[in-house]
């Protein structure tokens, strides 16, 4: 049976004023994205790749287009509504981890729960249940400078994780890992999608790292490619 698209985009434009003029970055984007797949978003610098990532995410506005995630428009939301809605259907992988050094990887999972109406009690099971994903339950007590370049992406991920988002978007999330490291966070990404369902939407230079995902996507000058190359 063919999955449901989670997220839906149609007729998606953006563009930047800089210096008077209007630079186009995204033209006429149409895209479906099911549940549960690993879709790569490739393409040179300059593409548009992470500026469609931050408007599938919420963070950004387009200035016309339809964006569905789940059946809710989010293009016709407000700011605040907008922040309560990637509080609790978005988790963010960067490539430089933006963890906050002065708090321990505990601490630094626990962020996004502190938006919701939970417990602390309940937030500690959702963060141990986060860490142990990520196979760091011997590491919640370390701070971000006591840990491997590795180890702070897998905190990174677990936060990501930790509020159970309908959909994870990752920016180059290996972009700053030895080939080693970067293999551990992608055979991660993976059990994320096969194990818990979960569904992510990844930029990346790298081949061997789109080499991973279900589907990639090219764009160039802001257009996106006709047909997907498919990866099972």
């Amino acid at each position: 049976m063919e999955k449901q698209p989670i997220v839906e985009i149609k007729n998606l434009y953006k563009s930047y004023r800089r210096a008077g003029q209007e630079i186009p970055v995204l033209q006429d984007i149409n895209l479906d994205i099911a549940e549960s797949e690993f879709l790569a978003l490739m393409g040179p610098s300059g593409s548009g790749k992470s500026t469609l990532l931050n408007l599938i995410a919420g963070i950004d506005k387009a200035d016309s287009g339809l964006i569905k995630v789940v059946g809710t428009d989010i293009t016709s939301l407000s700011e605040t509504e907008l922040a309560h809605w990637r509080a609790t259907n978005v988790g963010f992988i960067f490539q430089f981890y933006n963890l906050i050094p002065v708090l321990t990887a505990f601490e630094n999972v626990e962020l996004p729960l502190l938006l919701t109406g939970l417990s602390g009690k309940e937030r500690r099971g959702h963060v141990e249940t986060a860490m142990s994903v990520v196979n760091l339950s011997d590491r919640m007590d370390h701070y971000p400078g006591q840990l491997s370049g590795g180890q702070q992406q897998r905190v990174a991920i677990a936060r990501a994780v930790v509020t159970d988002p309908t959909i994870i978007v990752a920016d180059e999330p290996t972009g700053d890992l030895d080939r080693v490291s970067a293999e551990d966070i992608l055979e991660l990404m993976e059990r994320l999608v096969h194990e818990l369902g979960k569904t992510i939407v990844m930029v990346t230079h790298d081949p061997r790292a789109a080499g991973k995902a279900h589907i990639i996507r090219n764009l160039d000058k802001g257009v996106l490619n006709a047909y997907p190359q498919t990866h099972i």
